[in-house]
């Protein structure tokens, strides 16, 4: 019984270490990484229906940001899409079907993922629209989990995976219970980066949805 006790001590402290870990990556990467573009790839898994497997679609693109509150989406493939923070705005342009969607940024942006790991100015900020909590590490990178204060919210959780003081993975489960999986690679952070990269200018003809 000794025994069992200190290993289960031992098992919690450990899980703590990691975790602390993890929110430092966090904490780290938010107060240092001013700007950053990377590659990505997104997988993202709907539930599995009755008597289905669960289906999956894969996206790939790049991503840039400038902290806080500018950043930038660009889907390459298999559609392209612009997903543009630039500070007051943020704009969906669809290619395919040529329309933009324009929706105030202080409204929607506090509490989406992409706070965490490209608007917010710090860690207090995200702490006013998210418990963050420390996870266990896992498939060789630290965790954090933030889940969302608004229960009212599309969203259900949110991961952040960190390697060393890189980020490398975000993951995303919505109210509906679909899961995203963005990756990171190729990150670059704390390089100058043109204004004109988070400025948007809905082309012309294209159909123009305000919300």
């Amino acid at each position: 019984m000794f025994i069992q006790k200190i290993a289960v001590c031992f098992l919690f402290s450990s899980m703590a270490l990691a975790s602390a870990s993890g929110l430092d990556s966090l904490e780290a990467f938010v107060k240092t990484a001013k700007t950053g573009r990377a590659d990505f790839t997104q997988v993202v898994t709907a539930p599995a229906k009755e008597g289905q497997a669960a289906r999956s679609k894969s996206s790939s693109g790049t991503f840039e940001f400038s902290r806080p509150s500018r950043f930038k989406f660009v889907y390459r493939k298999p559609f392209e899409q612009t997903i543009v923070a630039d500070g007051q705005t943020l704009w969906l342009y669809d290619l395919d079907l040529n329309q933009v969607t324009a929706r105030k940024q202080s409204s929607v942006l506090a509490s989406s993922p992409a706070a965490l790991i490209a608007s917010a100015a710090d860690v207090k900020a995200l702490q006013a629209d998210f418990t963050l909590s420390a996870a266990p590490d896992k498939e060789g990178l630290e965790w954090v989990l933030a889940s969302p204060k608004a229960k009212e919210g599309m969203l259900q959780s949110v991961r952040v995976g960190f390697k060393g003081a890189d980020l490398a993975v975000l993951e995303i489960v919505d109210s509906f219970g679909q899961r995203s999986v963005m990756s990171f690679s190729a990150l670059r952070t704390n390089m100058p980066l043109e204004p004109a990269t988070f400025q948007f200018k809905p082309p012309a003809g294209a159909d123009l949805i305000q919300q």
